[in-house]
């Protein structure tokens, strides 16, 4: 798993391989995360290692929140994917299934009729 960031004003969810399974690691942000001014709710899954953040983007900006969870090793800037991203690998995926399954099928049908297709039936 790798790290991710998606923000919109007032929300940023984040992504990060040290929040997997770890409670300990959830209450020691959710502690920090509280000193932070602007601060609404804090969400974990600690399931997916996701964390969600709703604040006030008059008094706190995301790149403090970001800031502040990199200084505690819970977020590294250099190797997180942006929803962009994370979008375009998705569909790279699909499409390579898409791929696959088309491939299959026009193989199928072009041996469909054949004394190989009438071979396997006997088989």
């Amino acid at each position: 798993m790798s790290y991710y960031m998606h923000s919109v004003p007032g929300r940023l969810r984040v992504k990060s391989p040290q929040l997997k399974r770890n409670s300990a690691a959830a209450d020691e942000l959710r502690k920090a995360l509280s000193t932070m001014q602007g601060i609404a709710t804090v969400d974990f899954n600690l399931t997916t290692g996701s964390l969600l953040i709703n604040y006030n983007k008059k008094t706190t900006k995301h790149e403090d929140i970001i800031g502040l969870l990199e200084r505690k090793g819970y977020f590294d800037r250099t190797k997180a994917e942006s929803n962009e991203g994370y979008i375009q690998a998705a569909a790279g995926k699909t499409g390579r299934v898409i791929g696959k399954f088309a491939l299959g099928m026009a193989i199928e049908k072009a041996f469909e009729g054949s004394a190989l297709s009438l071979i396997s039936l006997l088989i």
